[in-house]
């Protein structure tokens, strides 16, 4: 998903896989699938996918932390990993979680979380993905779990597209709905920043970061328009154009999407 971290981390983090693997009477043999500068390592591990996430000593816990198991309280309409088993340790200055899933029975749409080419998904999978979105909707907002908090997306909107943000309708959403973190069954994977978000933005996400590929986003439109036609969609979609805007110099894929996000938000 992200580049391996510097050298330092890979070691300490390639360790803690092994740790946890042992655990589990398992082996890792997957490809290695980092996280955010290393923060995750994630790959099979026989018949399972095993999650490795660290933090420093002390500052472990909180919304990102507990996300994946506070996720199993969530609807089983919406298609996700089964979490079997979790377990905790701390090794020096930092503490690490193992998280052992269901390995998912297909690939995802994307190696990374853009899409650069059509990933040729058939209309099914847009038809399961919009029940699973209208599913996850329906789960009343939560009061201590934010994806999105709204000090940031009224500072962020304005600063970075120009427009103002007026009442925003608040819904339950995954929160990082990229198409690496979504297969081809579909699975949706990387419950750790679920929560409370301004409506459509999940959909907005899957559309936006389809832009590479114009013909692509534009079928995302029609099978999202349900969502994304909604007014209170809007901020949604402008939430997502803030953070791509405001990420691009941090993150390459960011700074692709970049123009045609600028395009995009003459249509706002």
């Amino acid at each position: 998903m992200f580049e391996a971290p510097a050298p330092a981390t890979v070691d300490r983090m390639l360790a803690a896989q092994q740790h946890a693997a042992d655990q589990f009477g398992l082996r890792a043999t997957g490809r290695r699938v980092w996280g955010y500068r290393g923060r995750t390592l994630s790959g099979a591990a026989g018949p399972h996918w095993l999650r490795v996430v660290c933090a420093e000593a002390g500052t472990e816990g909180g919304t990102l932390w507990n996300g994946p198991s506070t996720s199993r309280t969530l609807p089983a309409s919406v298609p996700r990993p089964d979490l079997f088993r979790i377990r905790d340790w701390t090794t020096g200055a930092y503490a690490y979680r193992a998280e052992l899933y269901a390995l998912a029975p297909d690939p995802m749409v994307s190696p990374r979380p853009v899409l650069d080419e059509d990933p040729g998904l058939p209309e099914t999978w847009w038809k399961e993905m919009a029940a699973a979105l209208d599913a996850l909707a329906d789960v009343p907002p939560p009061a201590d779990r934010e994806a999105v908090r709204e000090e940031y997306l009224r500072r962020v909107i304005p600063e970075f597209t120009g427009h103002q943000v007026e009442d925003v309708t608040w819904t339950t959403a995954h929160g990082d709905l990229h198409y690496g973190n979504v297969t081809r069954g579909p699975h949706i994977l990387d419950w750790e920043g679920w929560g409370r978000a301004p409506y459509g933005y999940d959909a907005a996400t899957l559309y936006l970061y389809a832009l590479l590929t114009p013909e692509t986003a534009a079928r995302i439109r029609t099978e999202l328009a349900p969502v994304l036609d909604r007014p209170e969609a809007r901020i949604g979609l402008l939430t997502v154009c803030a953070q791509i805007l405001q990420a691009q110099d941090r993150i390459d894929f960011y700074a692709e999407l970049a123009g045609p996000v600028r395009d995009h938000l003459t249509q706002l």
